[in-house]
Formats: C-alpha cells, structure tokens, sequence
C-alpha cells in the first residue's frame, strides 16, 4: 500500500509542514501502521555528514503510547549507523520532548548549507521554529 497520502494527511492533521516530504519519501521514512492507519510517522533526510529530524507525528487515537519516543529513538539509531556526525530538527512545539533526547538549542545558520537549502529550513518551518541539534560523534 502506498503510504504516502496517509502520511501527509496525518502530518497536515498534526500542524506539520509537507514540503518535501515527497522528495525523501519513502527511503528516509519509518511509518508505523495499525492496521489501514497510519498512525506514526517521522524522517530522517541526509544532507552530507548530518540528518534532518523531521515530520514526527503521532495520530491523536495513538498518543501517550511512547511511538514518538520509538520512532525518533529509532531514527536516531539509524543516524549514528550511517555515520553522521550530527542530527539537526526544528520545531515550534516539541522543544522540550526533543531537549529530553539529549538536543540543544543552536541557531539556524549552524546547520550545514545544503541543510538550509531544503523545503524545511527554507520556508516550510517559520522562521520563529527553535533549530535543535544533536551531536553524535
């Protein structure tokens, strides 16, 4: 079944942007499926040596179950298997969800160029989004 409608559906639900997700989708993509539903979705978009975390949405029916946490943990793993050096995100809502994971608050213009060049860092977030990052080695 092609995931990708679902997952957009679920990230417009969620408040979070879309563009680009189709330009990594589905190879830099984890979706978690209850049966038809998507019910959990995050990516992890290389750019050189480092990973943009983004996209992580959890359906309301299926909050308080900790797929946030395993999804992003697991996307995490993945990072540190393809050996980036370090993962960058933005937010406007997660901020201490993402602190918890052991992210810092750096600004934008620390990302590597080809990072702020993507549909995410270039307009899809506003510019008010905290840019975390987390080194890995």
């Amino acid at each position: 079944m092609d995931d990708l409608p679902l997952v957009l559906s679920l990230l417009t639900e969620s408040g979070l942007p879309c563009d680009g997700v189709v330009d990594h989708f589905p190879e830099a993509y984890v979706v978690i499926r209850e049966g038809e539903a998507v019910v959990a979705v995050a990516g992890l978009e290389p750019y050189g040596e480092s990973g943009l975390l983004r996209s992580v949405a959890v359906a309301p029916p299926a909050r308080g179950k900790g797929l946030g946490l395993a999804i992003t943990e697991t996307l995490l793993r993945d990072a540190v298997d393809r050996g980036f050096r370090q993962v960058f995100l933005l937010t406007s809502t997660a901020t201490d969800f993402f602190r918890k994971l052991g992210f810092i608050e750096t600004v934008r213009d620390e990302a590597p160029v080809e990072m702020r060049l993507s549909p995410e860092f270039a307009g899809a977030c506003p510019s008010s989004a905290v840019c975390l990052e987390k080194l890995l080695r």
